[in-house]
């Protein structure tokens, strides 16, 4: 059978203006790249009551023995201003050894290095293959993650679908290739507050409650001192106001609502539901009158150094000769859903230019992908 070539795949799949939730036919692309391998493809399209619908992908060669999964998303950000693009965001174009336009690292670059290492590999092994590859693939991951990857997995439970090892696709190096993969990452968990106060004249403030001073009040014990200083595998959690809004035009009128919005990325000294409490004692503290409304986007996880670590940070070093460092640095991504099902690892491209304009990756970084993903299948089936 022959391998798509990782680059071209590439450069197909960007060329579907896939932005979150359209799939602009870029999982018919990966299915048609697929299909030479023998990998069985499910279209699942999930639906949720306020988000939009969503096609995913669930593929698999093979049909005993350990199920490899590869995971990722199809769907990119919106471009932005056209006009600061240097190159056409879905062209695809190749100038100066670099793949330019939107997906090109985050992480359309990637998936097509899935593709062609699972191909090579299978085509090495041929009839005496007798475990599985399997890829999992949304479109939903830079959107509300709702109708992707939790609810494929969810369907795969019915089907009697395991995986028993995935790696993650998303851009994980920050300078080179090879310099750095995620074997976990922290939680990240939402708040939204609204302080309760009486409107009136700022003249008569004895007929009015103003909720403003109570709102910067609260909003200031919680950042009275650090929330940790972190753990083995973790850097310090975090809280950052994210917005303070009044909605006030008048001069002359004390507000009747003060809101404000905050985020927390947090290690595994914290679940979101124990920074919920701790966030309504502080605010209880203030005796104010407030309605808050709390969003666990995911809880922090790791992988701990162990056997599935050790293969890719091998597989990493042998193509790159670069040991990379083991972090849970980042933002979220869909493997704090998956890492309930099995161990899961993340390694993609550099993310220098993930979801900003021109974003790029290097022709040989990709090839270099490829192989390295081929690798990692080499030594998880090498007994």
């Amino acid at each position: 059978m022959a391998a798509p070539d990782p680059v071209e795949l590439a450069r197909a799949l960007i060329r579907c203006p896939s932005v979150t939730p359209e799939d602009a036919g870029v999982l018919g692309v990966l299915e048609a790249a697929l299909s030479p391998g023998g990998f069985r493809a499910e279209r699942l399209k999930f639906s949720d009551q306020g988000t939009p619908d969503v096609e995913n992908l669930y593929a698999r060669a093979g049909k005993g023995g350990k199920n490899f999964c590869w995971a990722g998303h199809t769907d990119v950000v919106p471009v932005g201003d056209r006009r600061g693009w240097t190159h056409d965001p879905f062209g695809a174009e190749i100038a100066g050894g670099t793949l330019y336009g939107r997906g090109a690292t985050d992480m359309k670059s990637a998936i097509a290095a899935m593709a062609t290492a699972s191909i090579r590999f299978l085509d090495k092994r041929g009839p005496a293959f007798d475990g599985s590859i399997s890829f999992l693939i949304t479109n939903d991951e830079e959107g509300p993650a709702i109708n992707g990857t939790v609810k494929v997995l969810d369907w795969m439970k019915t089907k009697d679908e395991r995986i028993d090892a995935c790696l993650v696709g998303e851009p994980t190096n920050e300078k080179v290739l090879g310099d750095m993969m995620k074997i976990g990452r922290r939680g990240s968990v939402n708040f939204r507050i609204a302080v309760k106060g009486v409107q009136g004249h700022v003249a008569y403030p004895h007929l009015a409650e103003n909720p403003a001073p109570k709102l910067v009040r609260m909003l200031g014990r919680l950042n009275e001192k650090p929330l940790d200083a972190g753990t083995n595998w973790f850097q310090p959690s975090n809280l950052e106001i994210t917005t303070i809004d009044i909605a006030n035009p008048a001069t002359n009128v004390i507000p009747a609502e003060a809101r404000a919005g905050f985020n927390v990325r947090f290690n595994d000294r914290h679940t979101g539901a124990s920074l919920a409490r701790w966030v309504r004692e502080v605010f209880d503290a203030e005796k104010a009158r407030y309605d808050l409304d709390v969003q666990i986007s995911g809880e922090a996880f790791v992988t701990e150094p162990g056997p599935f670590s050790e293969l890719i940070a091998g597989a990493i070093e042998g193509i790159t000769g670069r040991r990379p460092t083991q972090s849970t640095t980042g933002g979220t991504s869909d493997a704090r859903f998956i890492r309930s099902h099995c161990p899961v690892v993340e390694f993609g491209l550099v993310g220098k230019t993930m979801h900003k304009v021109d974003e790029c990756a290097a022709v040989a970084d990709i090839e270099a992908l490829a192989r390295i993903y081929e690798a990692v299948l080499d030594g998880y089936f090498a007994s």
